[in-house]
């Protein structure tokens, strides 16, 4: 009776142990992302501000990362803006390292813009990879048809490596083949950025539109 006792009392210590390590390390990681960046933001202007003013403000790196930011985005509103900016762009296009870590950075900014116009993920899918039997969760980029024989349509599907979703491997999948998720691509990419932990109980078809 009394081991039993015992062993429940530390099944219930287990328990809300393991609860506590569930909401702390989100929580933590959260704040170390953030400090990292801030951190990091502050250490580019803070040494210019203080020599200009004559003393260290913490923080007020990062307020003037965020004022530039704000003021970039005001300027491109107008025509003058967007010019200045695309002939700023046009030139790092015209560097080849430059070029290419540029048009990379962009590509990636703009796949994980959801909702935004330069959105590259269009859809989820699930198909079979890298054999039959086992399923991959891949996004769609583009659509493109192969001349054949056979003739064939082909979804391009980038699938991303958690926890790091700036590499991957990009398949050509025949659309006959591919299953597409009733999920947003929101919720395709926090499923990808947590290894699987994030998920709906269940994936379901996405239900095809009635011409």
């Amino acid at each position: 009776m009394i081991e039993e006792i015992h062993r429940t009392f530390w099944g219930h210590v287990r328990r809300i142990f393991l609860r506590g390590i569930v909401l702390i390390i989100p929580l933590g990681l959260t704040y170390w992302f953030f400090q990292a960046l801030l951190n990091g933001i502050d250490g580019v202007f803070s040494p210019i501000l203080t020599d200009v003013i004559g003393r260290h403000v913490p923080g007020l790196g990062f307020l003037t990362m965020l004022a530039l930011i704000f003021i970039v985005g005001l300027l491109t509103r107008n025509l003058a803006g967007r010019l200045l900016f695309n002939a700023v762009e046009n030139l790092l296009q015209q560097i080849p390292f430059v070029r290419s870590v540029y048009s990379a950075i962009k590509d990636l900014v703009n796949a994980f813009n959801v909702g935004g116009k330069g959105q590259a993920f269009r859809r989820v899918i699930m198909f079979e990879y890298p054999r039959k039997g086992l399923y991959c969760l891949g996004f769609v980029t583009n659509e493109s048809h192969y001349a054949g024989p056979p003739a064939v349509g082909l979804y391009h599907v980038y699938i991303p490596n958690p926890p790091n979703p700036t590499s991957g491997v990009l398949c050509l999948v025949p659309k006959e083949e591919a299953i597409e998720l009733d999920i947003t691509v929101e919720d395709g990419v926090k499923l990808v950025l947590s290894g699987g932990i994030v998920s709906p109980d269940i994936l379901r078809r996405q239900k095809e539109v009635q011409s």
